[in-house]
């Protein structure tokens, strides 16, 4: 699907090009021109959802400043993300297959909504230079349930399992955190098969922008859905009153698609509040990748 946009996006403006070619002047860029301002006016329209829903929310209201700076990490971190790596990238970096366990905790990298394990290739290009082990997923089906994407993820962690002398860390991004939740509520032994568990712009609360969507995911995504509530009781009952005690939650209060920004904190985990920081590109902070793997070597 990426791939087929990417490649539309391209023969649109090429052929507005070839059209206006041999009329003069600078004609001929004016596709490409209304391309990017028609990308950059949308996600500026974002921000100002972002603005306008934030209303009594706990976490602080991003600055002008704020909103500017994560438009403009989005503005150029998406792309590369959805019509580069995704799309034509994501077997760069294949899972690996230690023979024999190695030191440490192995990581399982599990995506967000619309995305694939390419998503990922920054992390595991770090992880390949340090000689850590690490498994993905390819959450399919795409607009599916997100109770379907368990199997996968515990086929995932059984491969890490295998690679480590420590239970594996389980990094998520967005719906990927939700993903992960619902894996360790298929059983009360799944929390012990996880050294921590740490989530970047999930949306645990739900968010706003949930209340659009059609797809079964999108739906169980909406702020306070039945869905969210069932997996909140199924947590409590295996693991008591404070079940997100191994969490570690980065959120930001410029995420362009988790808002209200508290929505993406658990009580009682070791939340992190991001300011200024985009819901695609604060997965590639220098901060929050060092810092999330720091978690791996303090397992």
């Amino acid at each position: 699907m990426q791939q087929a946009i990417v490649v539309a996006i391209l023969l649109a403006g090429l052929a507005w090009a070839g059209w206006w070619l041999d009329a003069g002047g600078l004609w001929w860029m004016g596709g490409w021109v209304l391309i990017i301002a028609g990308y950059g006016t949308v996600l500026g329209l974002e921000w100002w959802i972002v603005a306008v829903v934030h209303k009594d929310d706990p976490a602080p209201k991003p600055s002008i400043s704020e909103s500017l700076r994560a438009w403009w990490q989005e503005f150029h971190v998406a792309p590369r993300v959805f019509m580069f790596r995704q799309p034509f990238m994501w077997r760069s970096y294949p899972d690996t297959t230690a023979r024999e366990k190695l030191p440490g905790a192995p990581v399982v990298f599990v995506h967000g909504f619309v995305c694939n394990r390419g998503f990922w290739l920054p992390w595991m290009k770090r992880l390949c230079r340090r000689g850590v082990p690490y498994t993905s997923v390819n959450l399919e089906p795409v607009f599916g349930n997100i109770d379907d994407y368990v199997v996968l993820i515990e086929e995932a962690v059984q491969r890490a399992e295998v690679q480590g002398t420590r239970p594996p860390m389980l990094v998520c991004h967005s719906m990927g955190g939700l993903a992960v939740r619902a894996w360790l509520a298929s059983s009360p032994d799944n929390m012990s098969r996880a050294s921590r568990i740490v989530t970047i712009g999930t949306p645990h609360r739900g968010t706003w922008l949930g209340q659009w969507s059609i797809s079964p995911n999108g739906q169980q995504m909406r702020e306070g859905s039945e869905w969210q509530r069932q997996l909140s009781q199924r947590e409590r009952e295996q693991r008591g009153a404070q079940p997100y005690a191994y969490f570690t939650c980065w959120y930001a209060n410029t995420d362009n698609i988790v808002f209200p920004a508290s929505t993406g904190s658990l009580p009682g985990a070791d939340n992190r509040l991001l300011r200024g920081y985009a819901h695609v590109g604060m997965c590639f902070e220098p901060v929050v990748i060092e810092e999330t793997l720091a978690m791996r070597e303090a397992a």
